[in-house]
């Protein structure tokens, strides 16, 4: 008897094991944007799949390192880039934490699994404080575009979650981006002050840290809306900007908006390098990203433009 319940509970672990890994099946998993043409398309979700590199790696005419949570304005900038300044149609991008775009950018290189890139860049986009924090590097700095934080939920808002204040429950899982990675980590941690103080932010980013009801992610614009979508986590501060794109293209999860007041505001900032490879490529899209054009595309995804 003690044997086939032995049986009966090891069907039931299996029975479960599977079903759970059944329901990891890849259906939300980026790349989000349209990869370019190729006649050899080899994106195998969770093994191969490298979102946060655009474009031609080998012998660019332009490279550009934005701040990743602009990566769902890659695919219309770019081309709209290459339609305004044909001469540039060879280009590289990347969508990585700002944080670690500045490390590659002082260090020299990235290496992502196997492949090593040592491409130097000729713009650094980021928030402004990244930027004021590198004034050596660059000749030229312009800001473009302007954001603001929101939370998203999974669809339906099944948690009710009101506000930031929510986030310090104990029964709601939080995403919550690495401060120690990413700009928008810190300026979260200004909201949850500025609305509930230190006790609030200590909940969420000491207390439910510990006790695994807050998940520190290392790219959030990627991470963040996969727990949000396969439900291991309930809830998540953004950008706004993110929140509307999931919504833009028809995914499940919701947008739960933050009022002005207890809100915090970004600003984009582009830099030319200094030591850009392609100095006049890199003029050229700085003076793009301020154009009506840019503007235009930035609008589309949710961002404030002046």
């Amino acid at each position: 008897m003690k044997y086939l319940q032995k049986i009966t509970f090891a069907i039931t672990a299996i029975t479960a094991l599977s079903s759970q890994v059944k329901a990891q099946d890849h259906r939300f998993d980026p790349p989000w944007n349209t990869p370019p043409e190729s006649k050899v398309q080899f994106t195998v979700p969770g093994v191969d799949n490298v979102p946060d590199l655009f474009g031609d790696i080998n012998d660019p005419q332009l490279v550009v390192f934005f701040a990743g949570n602009q990566f769902m304005c890659i695919d219309d900038l770019l081309a709209a880039f290459k339609k305004e300044y044909p001469q540039y149609q060879r280009v590289f991008a990347e969508t990585l934490p700002p944080g670690i775009l500045a490390k590659q950018i002082m260090g020299g290189s990235i290496v992502i699994g196997n492949m090593r890139i040592a491409l130097k860049p000729d713009v650094y986009t980021a928030g402004k404080s990244r930027i004021d924090q590198m004034p050596e590097y660059f000749s030229k700095t312009a800001p473009y575009a302007y954001n603001r934080l929101a939370i998203m939920v999974q669809k339906g808002n099944p948690k009710k979650v009101k506000g930031l204040k929510d986030l310090g429950r104990n029964d709601v899982r939080v995403s919550m981006p690495n401060p120690e990675w990413e700009g928008i980590g810190k300026r979260i941690q200004e909201a949850y002050v500025k609305v509930g103080g230190e006790p609030l932010k200590n909940t969420i980013m000491d207390t439910k840290v510990k006790n695994g009801k807050t998940f520190l992610t290392q790219i959030h614009h990627r991470q963040t809306p996969m727990r949000i979508m396969y439900k291991q986590s309930d809830a998540a501060p953004v950008w706004f900007t993110e929140a509307y794109y999931q919504k833009m293209i028809g995914h499940p999860t919701d947008m739960v908006e933050i009022p002005d007041g207890e809100n915090i505001s970004a600003t984009y900032v582009a830099g030319q390098l200094k030591t850009a490879p392609h100095a006049q490529a890199a003029q050229d899209f700085m003076d793009f990203l301020v154009s009506p054009t840019a503007k235009a595309i930035y609008k589309k995804y949710g961002f404030i433009t002046k």
